[in-house]
């Protein structure tokens, strides 16, 4: 590895990635609404001195809500609001550049980047729900072509309404009067195939310059856009070959772009459950499960999505690489979750019960259970083998499992000097080891 050690993400998708943790009879369903519950999850992950908090998020309600949520809060309004109760950690919601408008994104971001001081930092999504349109008025949800034209067109915009501030711009000479100099604040004038954004901002750069820019998604066109534009890339790795494949793919495709493949951070996402010890983690395991859907319904949900019929294989019959097509169902939710099901299976075959039960029952993200020993002797096996340059850590019940992991396991972490043991100074972009746009007059 290029580092000495890794960078921690933490999501705070509530209840958590077992969707049905809201049934355990000491949880609060309503959780998930409650500023305190938010700021409580935000300070520990603080006192651990881990990297950035991240919230997920979707523009529409799904089904899911028949029998759990996900999230619901805006992303940006909870972490404006953490901002106030932290003071170091960084602060990472997710954006659509389908659903979004450049020029007012742009200012929101920087605005939290000054008002945090340089904690700010944005995880771009496309998204493929396509009950979002009727949200925003449109007749159709665009193909996925158009989505990622337009979310490089996006990126493009707010890059440089981010950088339209020459250094010194702002002169404020009390004996003559001059606040600002116009001649080093430039329009960007962008007349695009989806934006007419004529610029600049009315604030200057930032601390960061530009806040981080973290992206997820494995089709070639998420890949691509990942390479030109991404700070962070957001990944799903069931196979340690799979993930230090997929990290050195992106790595290329950046380099072929002109940037310093190192300049491009691949954090990779898991499930964790932390136990007291081996036997406590069996044991909240077994809890956990008893909070999901049937076995069978979830069997057939994963089979749909690997573009096979619903009823083809039972949740005991084994399931091999030569059964899946040979190209992912591209109206699945995850491209990353079939990649990664074949990069699984080629390993050996698998039943479909325990292919579900590997990814707690939703099929994206691997889960990881144990002893906070265990959990810490995983992370560092995969650092060490190339397969990520961090994680961001989910959680299979937030309530529980972000406490332990920030008090269990982050302290052996740091102990094998895997992990910082206080914040580094500076700014998220200083502490991920990336480098800070040069301001320069715009064309």
């Amino acid at each position: 590895m290029s580092s000495k050690q890794f960078h921690l993400t933490f999501s705070l998708m509530s209840p958590g990635h077992y969707r049905g943790a809201w049934r355990r009879p000491e949880a609060d369903p309503g959780a998930y609404l409650d500023v305190d519950y938010y700021v409580r999850l935000a300070r520990l992950a603080e006192e651990a001195s881990i990297d950035a908090i991240f919230q997920g998020d979707s523009p529409a309600l799904g089904p899911e809500i028949a029998t759990g949520t996900s999230g619901g809060l805006d992303g940006f309004t909870l972490v404006s609001v953490l901002a106030g109760a932290t003071r170091r950690i960084g602060l990472l919601p997710t954006i659509s550049t389908t659903y979004e408008v450049p020029y007012s994104l742009a200012r929101r971001f920087q605005t939290l980047d000054h008002l945090s001081r340089g904690r700010a930092a944005l995880n771009v999504v496309t998204t493929g729900n396509p009950a979002a349109a009727a949200n925003f008025g449109l007749s159709a949800h665009p193909d996925r072509d158009a989505r990622y034209r337009r979310a490089h067109e996006f990126l493009d915009v707010i890059t440089r309404l981010w950088e339209a501030w020459e250094p010194n711009a702002l002169i404020a000479d009390k004996a003559t009067g001059q606040f600002g100099d116009p001649g080093r604040i430039h329009a960007i004038d962008h007349h695009g195939e989806f934006f007419d954004v004529a610029g600049p901002l009315p604030v200057p750069a930032s601390p960061q310059v530009r806040p981080v820019i973290a992206q997820a998604g494995e089709s070639p066109a998420g890949l691509d856009l990942a390479a030109k534009y991404a700070d962070v890339v957001f990944a799903a790795g069931h196979t340690v070959a799979k993930a230090r494949a997929s990290r050195d793919d992106v790595r290329a495709r950046a380099a072929a772009y002109g940037r310093d493949p190192d300049a491009i951070k691949y954090s990779l996402g898991l499930i964790v459950l932390v136990g007291t010890d081996a036997e406590d983690a069996r044991r909240r395991h077994g809890e956990l499960n008893a909070t999901l859907p049937p076995v069978e319904r979830l069997v057939a949900a994963t089979l749909v999505s690997l573009g096979l019929p619903a009823d083809f294989l039972g949740p005991d019959d084994v399931i091999r690489l030569e059964d899946l097509p040979d190209q992912p169902n591209l109206a699945a939710f995850s491209i990353g979750g079939y990649n990664n099901t074949r990069a699984v299976l080629a390993e050996g075959p698998r039943t479909l019960r325990d292919l579900v039960a590997h990814t707690a029952g939703i099929g994206v993200h691997r889960l990881l259970v144990g002893s906070p020993e265990q959990v810490a002797d995983d992370l560092e096996s995969w650092w060490r083998q190339g397969a990520a340059d961090g994680f961001t850590v989910m959680f299979a019940d937030t309530r529980v499992d972000l406490e332990r992991f920030a008090r269990l396991v982050v302290p052996i972490l740091k102990d094998r000097g895997l992990f910082h043991r206080d914040y580094p100074a500076g700014t998220l972009r200083d502490r991920l080891g990336l480098p800070v746009p040069r301001l320069q007059p715009v064309a």
